[in-house]
C-alpha cells in the first residue's frame, strides 16, 4: 500500500529513492509515460519510486481568483498513483511560507538534506523557490555538489500537440470529452456528495443527484451520458447528468445533476464518483418546461445507447 506523509519528514526506508515533482493533475498519457519510466529506473537500480506534490496547487494558491481548474481531486490523485505503483507520497502544504522558499534553500534542506533523492524526474519547464527563481538548469548545476541526477524526459506529444494538463483542461472546456478522454487513457471522473436541491428535476419527471463540482474544471456546460458509482457500492449504474447553470429556471449556480437509470432510493449526502462517457449537446435555455421535457426524452434515448 502507498505511503502517504503530510510534511518532509520520511522514513529512512524512502530515502535514497527516485523523486517525480509536481502537480501531476488529471495524471494523463504523458504523465503515466514519466511513471513507466519511472519503474525502469527502480528496476535497474533497485530504489523506491516517490512524488512530490502541493496542497493547494500553486497556481490556485497565488491567483484566488481561480476557482475551477483542477482534473481530478487529491483523492482521485492518490488512487491513480497507487495505480501506477508509486512508493510514498508527500503532499506538501503550499502556503505564504514554503512559497517564499528560496531555490538554493529547496535544493540544499528539501532535496538534499531531507529527501535524500536519488533521480529527481522534472518536466523541462519545472520552476520552484521563491518568485519561481529556480529551474531545470539550477538543478542540473549543482547535480555533482548535492549527489542527486536530473531526469527530463522529452515530452508527449499526440496528434502534434504536446501532451498536457493545459491541453486536457482545454478540450474539457470545449466539450470535447472524447479527445480528453483518450488523453487521460480512461473517462473524465468528478467525485462528490448529493446534496439537496431545490427538487427542479423531480418536479418534472427526472429526479436528479445533485453534486457541487468545488474546485474541478469547469467543463463546456451541457449534456452527458454518465457512469455513476456509489460509495462502498460494487455496482456501477448508468446515467444521464446536466452540468450547467438551468437556464430555463433561471439558475445562477453552476451545478452537476444525474439522473440514474433504473435506480430507486434515496442518495442525499452519499459520495458518488461520476464517470464523463459522452458529451451529447450544450446546455440551452428552453421556452417552457414542456419543451425542455421533450429534449430531455431525447437526451435519454442518446445516454441510453451510450457504452
Amino acid at each position: 500500500m502507498i505511503n502517504i506523509y503530510n510534511n518532509l519528514n520520511i522514513k529512512s526506508k524512502h530515502k535514497r529513492s527516485i523523486l517525480l515533482i509536481g502537480n501531476f493533475d488529471g495524471l494523463h498519457k504523458g504523465h503515466q509515460k514519466l511513471f513507466n519510466l519511472a519503474k525502469s529506473f527502480k528496476k535497474k537500480y533497485s530504489t523506491k519510486i516517490g512524488v512530490l506534490t502541493f496542497e493547494p496547487m500553486p497556481k490556485m494558491f497565488f491567483k484566488k481568483s481561480i476557482k475551477n481548474f483542477r482534473i481530478s481531486n487529491q483523492n482521485q490523485k492518490i488512487n491513480l498513483l497507487n495505480k501506477f505503483k508509486v512508493d510514498f507520497i508527500i503532499i506538501k502544504k503550499f502556503d505564504k511560507k514554503f512559497s517564499k522558499t528560496r531555490s538554493m534553500d529547496f535544493i540544499k534542506k528539501i532535496l538534499k538534506r531531507k529527501l535524500e533523492a536519488k533521480f529527481i524526474f522534472v518536466s523541462n519547464n519545472f520552476r520552484f523557490g521563491n518568485k519561481r527563481e529556480g529551474d531545470v538548469k539550477q538543478l542540473i548545476k549543482y547535480e555533482k555538489e548535492y549527489n542527486y541526477r536530473i531526469v527530463k524526459p522529452k515530452p508527449l506529444i499526440k496528434n502534434k500537440k504536446i501532451v498536457s494538463s493545459s491541453l486536457v483542461r482545454n478540450y474539457l472546456q470545449r466539450g470535447k470529452l472524447k479527445e480528453a478522454n483518450f488523453l487521460l487513457n480512461r473517462n473524465w471522473s468528478i467525485e462528490g456528495k448529493v446534496q439537496k436541491g431545490k427538487q427542479l428535476g423531480k418536479r418534472i419527471g427526472f429526479p436528479t443527484a445533485n453534486i457541487d463540482i468545488h474546485d474541478y474544471v469547469l467543463v463546456c456546460p451541457g449534456v452527458y451520458a454518465v457512469r455513476v458509482k456509489i460509495k462502498n457500492h460494487i455496482k456501477v449504474i448508468k446515467g444521464i447528468a446536466n452540468l450547467g447553470y438551468r437556464p430555463t429556471f433561471n439558475g445562477k449556480k453552476i451545478l452537476l445533476e444525474v439522473h440514474l437509470f433504473n435506480f430507486s432510493g434515496n442518495l442525499y449526502n452519499k459520495d458518488l464518483s461520476v464517470e464523463f462517457l459522452k458529451f451529447i449537446r450544450k446546455e440551452k435555455k428552453f421556452k417552457n418546461v414542456d419543451q425542455l421535457k421533450k429534449q430531455i426524452k431525447n437526451d435519454l434515448l442518446v445516454a441510453k445507447k451510450t457504452k
